[in-house]
């Protein structure tokens, strides 16, 4: 349950949400007295404006929100923080989505990591909407939950091993199979380079591959690939100190697709899903993979290694071929794997890639109607030849400073077998700043957006 929205309340406040255009007709029902105080706060309902009235003796009656005509999520998750402590109602007749968006906004803007201490904030509850489908706003909120919750644990609490943990215990819950390749079991199944980059820190934190599937065999194949790098040093050609400070949310996309499996999972589609983890650390030591080595992949492709801290594709490239192997129905990846997506688009808007228009199409549609979204970039063919190797069949970071988000995900889509309908997510999954409903820390990012995807094209 969400510790802020109940279904019990002996006394509720009102909220009464109103949109800019519609306030003067609202504001001619009301008391001479309720229009004077209106004025006299220059109220205008703009998007995450708030006003409390009271009556006579004082007492909170009423709180006036104003909301934008979409009724965003984020219009409704300034409340939490701004109203005076108390549970609190809509009073309005909202549809089922509009009443979702609300307890929603409600519910992200409660948010508070507290694994190493007692949080400091504290909130004001809302009374579950009676039109709002709670199942649908519950899974988005426990995945948003948990894909921030793994990001925002620091590296030294959260390597491959307890990474995999995490995944074990999504598996339980769910009653889904999972299977974890662990160190030099990794060769002898053929994971050869997700080997290759988290051998350096094997002493301490072996790489592994994660693997989970759930559902009817029989059903449309669904595979998520998140990228799993628990922490980023660089390797060899080391980042500076300012580019690593924030590297432990290089696991972000590993977190995307479990919170996306929970969505699923939680949801009963009809699909059989399997979930794909290589779970790495990227660091210095003797055994650490160094530039212009020459490592194979799980598809036979050689990669010459142009940059050790271009080593995100590089584990994906083994799963992506393992997941694409089945030829699945939808192959879905995510990570956190460019600076170069973040100089296009900003911190705020995944990229994202596909071999699919129609796919791309209805993608940024469902990013649309669910906040959440992203902006397509092209898999452009005539930056091909970039990728090329010199020695090897593929480099992994070319000598081009142009590009880098598409060039990876032209790396990436060697290893997705041809008519495998694929999307390919490069997130920041972290807020650099705090708004209301997107703490700063870790983020989910395309989730929602993704889950509608997935459910309308299997779910019915």
């Amino acid at each position: 349950m969400i510790k802020y929205l109940t279904d019990k309340a002996q006394k509720a406040v009102p909220i009464t949400p109103l949109v800019a255009k519609e306030l003067k007709a609202w504001l001619k029902g009301q008391r001479a007295s309720i229009q004077r105080w209106v004025a006299a706060n220059t109220f205008s309902a703009t998007p995450g404006s708030v006003l409390l009235l009271a009556d006579g003796r004082g007492s909170l009656v009423r709180v006036l929100a104003g909301v934008g005509p979409d009724r965003s999520p984020w219009d409704w998750a300034h409340l939490p923080a701004k109203l005076p402590p108390g549970t609190y109602r809509l009073d309005a007749a909202l549809d089922a989505d509009a009443a979702a968006r609300a307890a929603l906004g409600w519910a992200l803007a409660t948010y508070a990591f507290g694994r190493y201490g007692k949080p400091a904030s504290t909130f004001s509850t809302l009374l579950w909407p009676k039109t709002c489908d709670r199942a649908r706003v519950l899974r988005a909120v426990e995945a948003a939950f948990l894909v921030r919750d793994l990001i925002n644990t620091p590296a030294n609490d959260l390597g491959p091993a307890e990474l995999a943990a995490a995944a074990e215990k999504l598996a339980r819950q769910h009653k889904a199979r999972i299977a974890v390749t662990v160190g030099s079991e990794l060769l002898k199944q053929n994971y050869p380079a997700v080997h290759a980059v988290g051998r350096a820190s094997a002493a301490h934190r072996q790489p592994r591959l994660v693997d989970i599937t759930w559902g009817d065999a029989k059903a449309p194949k669904v595979t998520l690939v998140g990228k799993g790098v628990c922490f980023d040093s660089g390797g060899l050609d080391l980042k500076s100190s300012s580019n690593m400070k924030l590297m432990k949310k290089d696991m972000g996309g590993a977190a995307h697709v479990l919170g996306l499996a929970h969505m699923i999972m939680a949801a009963k589609l009809p699909v059989r899903l399997r979930v794909l983890i290589p779970a790495v650390e990227n660091s210095v030591s003797g055994d650490a993979m160094r530039p212009l080595d020459v490592i194979r992949t799980r598809k036979g492709l050689t990669v010459e290694i142009g940059n050790t801290d271009a080593e995100g594709r590089v584990i994906l490239a083994d799963a992506l071929a393992e997941g694409a192997r089945e030829k699945p129905r939808l192959l879905v990846d995510v990570a956190t794997l460019t600076g170069a997506a973040r100089v296009a688009l900003g911190t705020e808007l995944p990229a994202l890639f596909t071999n699919d228009d129609a796919l791309a199409d209805s993608l940024l549609r469902f990013g649309r109607a669910e906040s959440d979204p992203l902006w397509r970039l092209p898999l452009w063919p005539g930056y091909a030849p970039e990728i090329e190797g010199k020695l090897a069949d593929l480099t992994n970071a070319p000598d081009s400073p142009y590009a880098g988000a598409i060039t990876a995900a032209l790396f990436l889509e060697r290893f997705v077998a041809p008519k495998v309908p694929w999307i390919h997510i490069d997130l920041m999954a972290w807020n650099t700043k705090s708004r209301p409903g997107r703490p700063e820390g870790g983020e989910a990012m395309g989730l929602r957006a993704l889950f509608a995807l997935i459910e309308e094209r299997f779910g019915r």
